[in-house]
C-alpha cells in the first residue's frame, strides 16, 4: 500500500458525535474528504442536517443523546443500517462552560462557588458520554475485529488552565476556567489508555486527539495573550486538526494506540 493509500478511508464508516459544533463539523469534513461515509450525530438535528447538506452525499445527520444508552444504540443501528459497518468513532461531544450572565460569570466560575449541577452535567456529557459511545459502538468494532476510536481531549487535560489568560488589560479577572473541564478531559486520557489495553487484542485502536485553544470570537486581549504564550504565536483554526484526525482514523496510524496526539501549537511545551 502506498503512503497516500494508508490515509484513504474509502469504504469505511465514521461516526462523529457533537457534529454540529465548531470542531465537529470540521471532523466530519476531514473524514468525508478522506473518503469515509460519515454519520454526523448531535442533539441538534437541524444544525447537524445543515452540516450534512453542506458537506454532501457521504454525510448523513442523526439525532443522538450521548448520555442516553438507548439513543446511542439507535445511533449505532442507524449507522449499520446504512453501510453495515462502524469503523471509526470520534467522541467529540462535550460541554465547555458558557455562563448565561457575563456579570455573574466571575463569581459563579470561582472554584469555591462552582455549581454542583454544572459539574454533574459536564461529567455526564464529557465523560459518561464517551463511556457509553465507546462501550456500545466500540463493542461492535471489537466483534468485527477492527476499528479506531478517537476521543477528543484538550490541552487542559494535560496542563492546568492558565487563569491569567482570562484577565483583561486592566488586570480584572473576567472569569475562571472551571474545574470540571480539565477534570473530565484528564479522565478521558486515563479511560483511553484503559480501552487501548482492553481492546488491543481485538484490533480496536483507541487514541486521544487533544486540540489547543481555537480562535472563535473571543476578546482581543484573550486571543493576544493566548498567542503570546504559544510557540507558534497564534490560536488554532478549526481546520488545524483535520490532518491529525484522519491520521488517527486511518491505517497511517495502524501501530498507534493509547496515545495522546497534542495539536496545540506548542502550548504544553512549557
Amino acid at each position: 500500500m502506498t503512503l497516500a493509500g494508508r490515509f484513504d478511508l474509502t469504504g469505511r464508516t465514521a461516526i462523529v458525535t457533537g457534529a454540529a459544533g465548531l470542531l465537529g463539523r470540521h471532523h466530519c469534513r476531514a473524514l468525508a474528504e478522506a473518503g469515509a461515509w460519515v454519520v454526523a450525530a448531535d442533539q441538534d438535528l437541524d444544525t447537524c442536517a445543515a452540516v450534512a447538506d453542506e458537506l454532501g452525499g457521504t454525510v448523513t445527520a442523526v439525532a443522538a443523546d450521548v448520555t442516553d444508552p438507548r439513543s446511542v444504540q439507535t445511533l449505532l443501528e442507524q449507522a449499520l443500517g446504512r453501510t453495515g459497518r462502524a469503523d471509526v468513532l470520534v467522541n467529540n461531544a462535550a460541554i465547555n462552560d458558557m455562563f448565561e450572565s457575563p456579570a455573574a460569570a466571575l463569581e459563579q466560575s470561582r472554584f469555591e462557588n462552582y455549581p454542583l449541577e454544572l459539574w454533574r452535567r459536564s461529567l455526564e456529557v464529557n465523560l459518561t458520554g464517551v463511556f457509553l459511545c465507546s462501550r456500545i459502538i466500540g463493542a461492535e468494532m471489537a466483534r468485527a475485529g477492527r476499528g479506531s476510536i478517537i476521543n477528543i481531549g484538550s490541552t487542559y487535560g494535560v496542563v492546568a488552565p492558565d487563569q491569567s489568560l482570562y484577565r483583561d488589560p486592566e488586570g480584572r479577572q473576567r472569569f475562571y476556567k472551571s474545574p470540571v473541564y480539565p477534570a473530565t478531559k484528564g479522565a478521558v486520557l486515563a479511560f483511553t489508555r484503559f480501552l487501548a489495553a482492553y481492546w488491543g487484542h481485538a484490533g480496536v485502536r483507541v487514541n486521544v486527539l487533544s486540540p489547543g485553544g481555537v480562535e472563535n470570537g473571543q476578546d482581543d486581549f484573550f486571543v493576544r495573550e493566548y498567542a503570546r504564550r504559544t510557540p507558534l504565536n497564534r490560536m488554532a483554526a478549526p481546520s488545524d486538526f483535520m490532518g491529525a484526525l484522519v491520521f488517527l482514523a486511518s491505517d497511517a496510524s495502524a501501530y498507534v494506540t493509547g496515545a495522546n496526539l497534542l495539536v496545540d501549537g506548542g502550548f504544553t511545551v512549557w
